[in-house]
């Protein structure tokens, strides 16, 4: 059997039941701490699940925030610094991260309410999370008003990353689960994960291929797929040169 909602049931549901519906539908979703702090030294601590990938050049990030109706220390402490963190959760620190969504006074930081600890890193102005494995801090780029339903989009480039070695595969590609990262559905349910498989570059005249391991490497070249061949050939000109397949 299936269930069936049309918009007008949606719009119809208790505010709870349709924020947990429609939260929980798009999917397993990255979940991050972001730290920081006012011009006073105050820090802040928050939980979001709307960490966005924006662009890889230069390497934005967004992050959406709902309206500023009542008091919004991050968006609050970001538009005055200009500097923010995103701290991955892991399964020893998911329970401290959840708390962080109670709503403290100013004066009260979410680093001592949940037990977690600042961290401060190469002169970097936010506070990033001691507990956490990968690590980004962020300067503001733009803010964007949503007229849809007044949210606001903070897009932030990235200025520093930290992750641990084992993670970092040849190829610029993080293995999440070797870093211990896990994952968040709905607005309270969170989940570690088992990879499938990395495929190869899609192309249209055949099915991708699983790649295996690290990225291999062709005269010093990354090449993607599962599978390079080599073979070194002699030029008309006389001149030996290889040659990679894959």
């Amino acid at each position: 059997m299936q269930t069936h909602f049309t918009s007008n049931i949606i719009r119809a549901f208790e505010q709870r039941y349709r924020a947990s519906l429609i939260n929980s539908l798009g999917g397993f979703k990255s979940v991050n701490l972001v730290g920081t702090k006012n011009l006073k030294g105050q820090s802040n601590l928050a939980i979001f699940n709307s960490i966005v990938h924006l662009g890889a050049n230069p390497p934005l990030v967004g992050m959406i925030i709902r309206p500023d109706s009542v008091e919004r220390h991050t968006y609050e402490n970001i538009l005055e610094t200009k500097h923010f963190t995103l701290n991955h959760l892991t399964k020893t620190n998911y329970m401290q991260a959840h708390q962080t969504s109670a709503r403290y006074p100013r004066e009260i930081s979410e680093f001592k309410a949940s037990g977690l600890n600042e961290d401060y890193k190469d002169g970097f102005f936010a506070p990033y999370v001691k507990e956490s494995n990968i690590q980004t801090g962020l300067k503001l780029q733009e803010v964007v008003e949503l007229k849809i339903n007044g949210t606001i989009l903070v897009i932030g480039e990235i200025e520093h990353i930290y992750l641990p070695d084992i993670a970092l595969k040849t190829d610029g590609f993080i293995d999440l689960e070797l870093a211990g990262s896990i994952t968040c559905s709905g607005l309270d349910s969170y989940h570690s994960t088992g990879k499938l498989a990395r495929l190869g570059y899609a192309k249209p005249d055949k099915m991708p291929e699983t790649i295996l391991g690290s990225l291999k490497m062709c005269q010093n070249k990354p090449i993607r797929g599962a599978e390079v061949k080599m073979y070194t050939n002699t030029s008309s000109r006389g001149n030996e040169e290889t040659v990679c397949f894959h």
